[in-house]
Order: structure tokens, then sequence, then C-alpha cells
């Protein structure tokens, strides 16, 4: 239930970003969002409180209030927030920010990667195979990287539910079961 209200929210939160006079870009928001829960996640005096049926609701939206100055949220984020904190939905705000992260992403054209190679990739590697599999999927990539030695060489990336294998250890294997169904 808690993925089906955080995206309930995310949603919600999603069309006020990208609607008109919005006055917050979809980037800045999702950076805002994370500042937040981050603020929040690494306090637990802080999330007591905000859950707290002891205080008050207008001291959580006062507490709030003067959270989002100091962040400098925006209005849109900072309304989000109270929102969640009057319905109790504190500890609900990371599954929140990851649904509207997923949500921009999507909206703007992007997917998420998981790049795994033998060695570290410079810069201009990395650029290279996001824009490969940018163009062959029609989307842009956000790519996280990883070192994974036992590939020997290659990449392989991960891609929604697909994956694409142009390692060395991923071409043995092949030809390995290629022979082995040749006999």
């Amino acid at each position: 239930m808690i993925g089906a209200l955080a995206r309930h929210y995310a949603r919600a939160l999603a069309d006020a970003v990208f609607g008109p006079n919005s006055g917050i870009s979809p980037q800045d928001a999702v950076e805002q969002i994370r500042s937040a829960e981050a603020l929040v996640s690494g306090s637990k005096e802080l999330e007591r409180a905000l859950l707290s049926p002891a205080v008050s609701k207008t001291r959580r939206e006062a507490v709030v209030s003067k959270l989002a100055g100091e962040l400098g949220l925006s209005r849109i984020i900072r309304n989000f927030l109270l929102v969640v904190v009057s319905h109790r939905r504190t500890k609900d705000l990371p599954a929140m920010r990851q649904e509207f992260e997923a949500l921009v992403d999507e909206r703007l054209g992007w997917i998420p990667a998981e790049i795994s190679s033998a060695r570290e990739l410079n810069t201009q590697q990395k650029e290279e195979i996001e824009r490969t599999l940018g163009s062959k999927l029609g989307k842009f990539i956000r790519a996280q990287y990883k070192v994974e030695p036992n590939l020997l060489a290659g990449i392989r990336a991960r891609v929604a539910s697909r994956e694409y294998d142009a390692t060395l250890r991923g071409k043995l294997e092949h030809m390995r079961q290629r022979l082995a169904a040749a006999h």
C-alpha cells in the first residue's frame, strides 16, 4: 500500500511541478525533495516531532515552514511537505521521493541504467556509452557505474528489464553455449 500511496503523492507533486507557472524546474524540485528528505531522515528527533500526535498541527507546520525557509525550498515543495506532514506521512517521504524521481525521469525522457565494467571508465568513455545506449533506445540515459573485475573486459548495461552484455566473460560464455549445443 505504501507504494501506491507514494505514487499518488509523487504524481500530485509531478503534476504541480510540470504545470504552468510552477516556478521550479523538475531537476530543482528533485534536488529540493532530496535535501528535505535527507534533513528529516538524518534527524530522528525531527522525524519523531513531525509524526508525534503530541505535537500540534500548527507546530508541525511551523517547523516545516522554518525548514523550507532555511533550505530555500520553493513554494511547491514547501506546500507538498506541509501536506505530507499534515497527513502524518513523513515516514513515507523516501518512497515518495523515489517515485517522484522516476516520474520526472519518465516525463523528461530519461531512463536509469546500471553500467558495469571490468575497470574504471573515464568521462569520455562514460559519455560515449550513454550516447550509444541513448540513441539505441531513443531515451536519455541516467547511468550509475560500478567496477566488476570478474567481467575481464568490456561492459554490461542493465536498462529497465533488458541487459546488454559486451563483456569478454559474456562472449566466452556465449561461445561455450554454442559449442555445447553443437555436440
